[in-house]
């Protein structure tokens, strides 16, 4: 999945005025899409994120998912070949 935060998003003029970045709220808001796209049921918790590099408005974020089993999923948000997030998201173990 690839999305695009658009320069005029509401979000992106306090975040930070004179060189705005995309907030790691929304970055974290299409992982879960993503999520929800491949058929997943809303995770029970972030087991952890890394913002390594900053994302600009109007730059492609490409996400990619990597099942860890049936209680976990790793994330991975890349710009042109640049990590920007990575992480872990986690749902209650079955029983």
């Amino acid at each position: 999945m690839t999305f695009r935060v658009p320069p005029d998003h509401p979000a992106l003029p306090g975040h930070f005025p004179g060189r705005p970045i995309v907030p790691g709220v929304l970055l974290l808001d299409a992982v879960l899409r993503a999520v929800a796209d491949a058929g997943r049921s809303p995770p029970a918790r972030l087991l952890r994120a890394k913002f390594p590099a900053p994302v600009l408005p109007g730059e492609e974020v490409e996400i990619t998912l990597d099942p860890r089993g049936p209680d976990r999923v790793a994330f991975t948000c890349r710009c042109a070949g640049t990590t920007v997030l990575l992480g872990e998201l986690g749902w209650p173990t079955p029983p």
